[in-house]
C-alpha cells in the first residue's frame, strides 16, 4: 500500500523482531529427483450408490516440466496446454475423444510450484482403456512433432494469453494482490528473482518468433515424449467407499479410546471443554482497541457512478458506458427471450454451448476458434437474466453474445459473430454428442466445487419464477436435461437439432436486440461505423408461427425441499426465501446485517464451532430473494438449527459504536470494490436493466453509513419471514441426508448416470 516502508520496517524491528534471537533457517525447497521410468499409481474414489461404475474411471498422465524459474519454458507450456488440450478441436484432446477413451478430457499446466506439472486427465473413462489412453497421447504428440503444430493455433493461443496479460482484468480481485501472487511464483524459490514472472512482454515476443522454427516440437519431444519424470494415475470408482472410511475411522477411534486410562479420558474431556470455552470467549475490549480503525466520517458519502448513455444506432437501442478502456471495446449483444416456450428453455442454454464449438460453412470449429483468438480477446455466449426492482415475479431473460476487441478489430469481431449465428452446421450428431457429454462433465465438477451456490439456486426455484428460469437454464433441472439427453441421445438427436434450428429463428432478430458497449468516445464512433453492416443479415422480427407448435404455459414454481445425495463427505446446506413477497422493503441496513451474520454469527456457529469451511448469507435489494448457505459443512440438522436461531440473535443484537463502525467498514469492502473498465460497464448495464438508479444506490449508501444497533434489531421480522417459508435444499453425504430425511419432501441422488 501507500506508506512509509522504512518507518514500518523499523517499527516491526523495534517492537517485535529485535526481541528475538536470529535463527539461520534453511527454507530452500529441494528439487525432487527425476524418475528412471514412469511411475504408475492406482487408487479408488467414492461413487454414489445410484451411479454407474462404468465410464466413471479417471486416467491421468502427469509430467514434471523443468523449473518455474525458467520463464520462457513456463510460458511455452501455457501456450502448449491451450493448443494441445484446451482449444475446441485441440489435437490431443480430439484424438482421445474420437477414440472413445473418455467423455471429457482436461488439460492443466500448474506452474505455481518449483517443479511445474503438465497434466492430461481423461474423465468418465474405464480401467481397460488405460493402455490405449497412453498410446494415443504418445501417438498424437509424435505426429505433431513429425508434421508440425498448426501455426495458426500457436498464434491464436499466444494472442489469447497476451490479450489477457495486457488487459490485466482480474475481475473482483485487486491488481496489487494478483501481482503479489505472481511475484511469489519465483520469489519463494530465489530471493534475488522476485519479478521474473511480472513482465511477460519479452516472453510473448519470443514465443511468436519461435513459430515455424521447430521450437515447440522440440519442447514436446523433450518434456513429454522422452520424459520419464512422469506418472500414470488411475482412480477407480468404488461404491460405499465413504462409508467404509467412516467405519474405519470409527473403529480406530474406539480402539484408541479403549487404550486410554480413565484419567487420560478425563483429561481429553477437560481439554475439549477448555477449547469450547475458548471459542466462546470474545477478545477483550483492550485487545480489540489495539487494532487501528477508520471512522464513519472517513468513508466517502458518494456512491460509485453509473455510466449509462442510451442512444439508437441504426434503429437498435444501444447503451454506451463511457469509460477509458485502453483501446479495448467490451461489446455485449443481448436478445430478449421472454417469449421462448418453457420446453425450449434448456435447449436455449445448449444452443449457447454449441455456437462457436461446431463447424460452420466456412470453418472447422478448430479454425473458428483460431480466428476468434487471433482477432479478438474472445467471443462468448450466455443465457442470463435480470431481476426487476421491487417486483418479485418480473425479470428479463436474455441470450447474450459478448466480445472484447481492440477498436480496429471490431469488423472482425462482428464478422465472426455472424459466422457463428448464421453459418453454424448443426447437423453433426457426433460433434453435438461430444459437446453434450463435455457439458455433463463440467456441470458435475461445478456441483462438486460450488455446491453452496447450486443449493441456493435450487432452493430459490421452489417459490420464484425467476429462480425456476435459472434452474431450467443453468441449475439442477438443466443438468437433468443434459444427463437425460446424453443417455438417450440416439433417440432424441433429430428433435434436438430441430429445436436448436428453431431457436436460431426465434431469438436472433432486430426487434429483440439491445447492445451495450464499454469504450470511450473514439470506440463508440468506430462502433457506429461498423455496426450497421453487422445488422444486415438479421431479420426484423421472428415469424409468430414458429411459437405455435410449442407448449407456451408459464413457469410455475413448486415447493420441493430436496436432499440431493452425492458421493461426498460434507454438506452444502441452504435455506432460501423472499422478504418482499412477505411485504418487507429493502434497506441498506441489510447489507450491514449480511456482514454481521457472515463474519460473526455464522462464522462462529457454523465454521468455528461447527467445523464447516464457510457460511454466508445474502439479501437482494432488487427482488427480495434471500439465502443462508454453508460450504463444505460436516453438519446438516445442526446447521439448519443455527439458521433458525438467527432471528433471536438479531432480536437481541447489541454492539458498541466501534463494533458497528467495524461492520460498516466490512460492508464497504464489497460495496466499494475497485472495478475494471469492463466491470464498470457490466455493473452499469445490470443496474439499468433492473431499474436501479444512482439515487437508489445513494440511498442505500446513506443507510449503510447511518445504521445503528437498533436498526439491525429491527430486521428480525424480515429475516423471520425468509425462514418461515421453510425452503431448504441440501447437497451432501448420502448417510447424512438419509439420517435427516424428515427435513425433506424428496430425497434423491444428485448424479444418476
Amino acid at each position: 500500500g501507500d506508506m512509509d516502508y522504512e518507518e514500518r520496517l523499523n517499527w516491526m524491528d523495534e517492537e517485535y523482531l529485535s526481541k528475538f534471537d536470529y535463527l539461520e533457517v534453511d527454507s530452500d525447497i529441494q528439487l525432487q529427483e527425476g524418475f528412471n521410468s514412469v511411475r504408475e499409481i492406482t487408487d479408488f474414489y467414492s461413487l454414489g450408490n445410484e451411479e454407474n461404475e462404468k465410464e466413471n474411471t479417471y486416467l491421468s498422465k502427469n509430467y514434471v516440466i523443468g523449473n518455474t524459474m525458467d520463464k520462457k519454458l513456463s510460458l511455452t507450456f501455457q501456450i502448449l496446454s491451450y493448443v494441445l488440450l484446451d482449444a475446441p478441436g485441440a489435437p490431443v484432446k480430439q484424438a482421445l475423444i474420437d477414440a472413445g477413451i473418455a467423455k471429457d478430457i482436461l488439460g492443466f499446466y500448474e506452474d505455481e510450484i518449483l517443479q511445474p506439472m503438465f497434466i492430461i486427465t481423461a474423465k468418465n473413462s474405464d480401467e481397460d482403456k488405460k493402455e490405449q489412453f497412453v498410446n494415443i497421447i504418445n501417438e498424437s504428440l509424435a505426429k505433431l512433432v513429425k508434421e508440425g503444430i498448426n501455426e495458426k493455433s500457436l498464434l491464436a493461443a499466444i494472442n489469447f494469453y497476451e490479450f489477457r496479460y495486457r488487459e490485466a482484468d482480474y475481475g473482483r480481485f485487486p491488481k496489487g494482490l494478483m501481482n503479489g501472487l505472481r511475484i511469489m511464483r519465483s520469489w519463494l524459490y530465489d530471493d534475488d528473482k522476485p519479478f521474473i514472472h511480472l513482465s511477460d512482454n519479452e516472453g510473448y515476443t519470443f514465443l511468436r518468433e519461435q513459430i515455424g522454427t521447430g521450437y515447440y516440437e522440440t519442447v514436446i519431444q523433450k518434456y513429454l515424449l522422452d520424459n520419464t519424470h512422469s506418472s500414470l494415475v488411475m482412480l477407480k470408482p468404488k461404491k460405499g467407499l465413504n462409508g467404509e472410511k467412516e467405519e474405519e475411522l470409527k473403529q480406530k477411534l474406539e480402539a484408541y479410546k479403549a487404550s486410554l486410562s480413565k484419567e487420560e479420558i478425563d483429561d481429553l474431556v477437560e481439554e475439549t471443554k477448555h477449547l469450547k470455552e475458548y471459542q466462546e470467549i470474545p477478545s477483550t475490549k483492550e485487545e480489540v482497541e489495539k487494532i487501528p480503525l477508520l471512522t464513519r466520517e472517513d468513508i466517502s458519502l458518494n456512491t460509485q457512478p453509473l455510466y449509462n448513455e442510451e442512444l439508437m444506432v441504426d434503429g437498435i437501442k444501444t447503451v454506451h458506458h463511457n469509460v477509458y478502456t485502453n483501446g479495448i471495446a467490451y461489446i455485449r449483444i443481448l436478445f430478449d427471450i421472454r417469449d421462448i416456450p418453457q420446453e425450449l428453455l434448456p435447449y436455449t442454454s445448449l444452443l449457447g454451448m454449441v455456437l462457436g464449438y461446431m463447424d460452420t460453412k466456412d470453418y472447422t470449429y478448430l479454425e473458428l476458434s483460431n480466428e476468434i483468438n487471433i482477432h479478438t480477446g474472445g467471443i462468448g455466449t450466455n443465457v442470463k437474466s435480470f431481476s426487476e426492482k421491487g417486483d418479485t415475479d418480473k425479470y428479463l431473460p436474455v441470450f447474450e453474445f459478448s466480445t472484447k476487441v481492440l477498436y480496429n478489430s471490431m469488423p472482425e469481431a462482428f464478422r465472426l459473430i455472424k459466422e457463428m449465428l448464421f453459418n453454424t452446421v448443426l447437423n453433426n450428431p457426433k460433434r453435438l454428442k461430444e459437446i453434450i457429454d463435455e457439458m455433463k462433465s463440467k456441470l458435475q465438477m461445478y456441483f462438486s466445487s460450488s455446491g453452496h451456490t447450486v443449493a441456493v439456486d435450487r432452493g430459490m426455484s421452489y417459490y420464484s419464477v425467476h429462480g425456476l428460469f435459472k434452474d431450467k437454464t443453468a441449475g439442477i433441472s438443466f443438468y437433468r436435461f443434459i444427463e437425460d439427453l446424453s443417455a438417450g441421445f440416439d433417440g432424441r438427436v433429430e428433435t434436438t437439432i430441430n429445436n436448436l434450428s428453431q431457436l436460431l429463428q426465434m431469438i436472433f432478430a432486430k426487434n429483440k436486440m439491445l447492445v451495450s458497449i464499454t469504450a470511450d468516445d473514439d470506440g463508440l464512433s468506430l462502433f457506429k461505423e461498423e455496426f450497421p453492416a453487422f445488422l444486415g443479415d438479421f431479420i426484423v422480427e421472428p415469424d409468430s408461427k414458429l411459437f405455435d407448435i410449442y407448449d407456451n404455459t408459464k413457469l410455475i414454481p413448486e415447493s420441493k425441499n430436496e436432499g440431493f445425495k452425492a458421493a461426498m463427505q460434507v454438506q452444502y446446506v441452504a435455506r432460501t426465501g423472499n422478504f418482499m413477497k412477505a411485504g418487507f422493503d429493502y434497506t441498506g441496513y441489510l447489507r450491514v446485517l449480511k456482514t454481521i451474520l457472515s463474519y460473526d454469527y455464522l462464522w462462529n456457529n457454523v465454521r468455528v464451532k461447527g467445523g464447516a469451511y464457510g457460511a454466508m448469507c445474502g439479501f437482494s435489494g432488487v427482488d427480495g430473494d434471500a439465502y443462508f448457505t454453508s460450504y463444505r459443512d460436516p453438519n446438516l440438522a445442526k446447521t439448519n438449527q443455527v439458521y433458525e436461531n438467527v432471528v433471536d440473535y438479531i432480536k437481541d443484537f447489541t454492539a458498541d459504536e466501534r463494533d458497528i463502525t467495524k461492520y460498516i467498514i466490512g460492508t464497504f469492502s464489497s460495496l466499494d470494490a475497485p472495478l475494471t473498465p469492463q466491470g464498470k460497464g457490466r455493473r452499469s448495464l445490470g443496474m439499468l436493466l433492473s431499474g436501479i438508479t444512482e439515487e437508489d444506490l445513494q440511498r442505500e449508501r446513506k443507510e449503510v453509513l447511518s445504521v445503528t444497533e437498533e436498526d439491525i434489531r429491527g430486521l428480525h421480522r424480515l429475516v423471520k419471514s425468509v425462514l418461515d417459508g421453510g425452503n431448504i435444499c441440501v447437497i451432501g453425504n448420502e448417510a447424512r441426508i438419509d439420517e435427516n430425511k424428515e427435513l425433506f419432501k424428496t430425497v434423491t441422488s444428485l448424479i444418476r448416470n
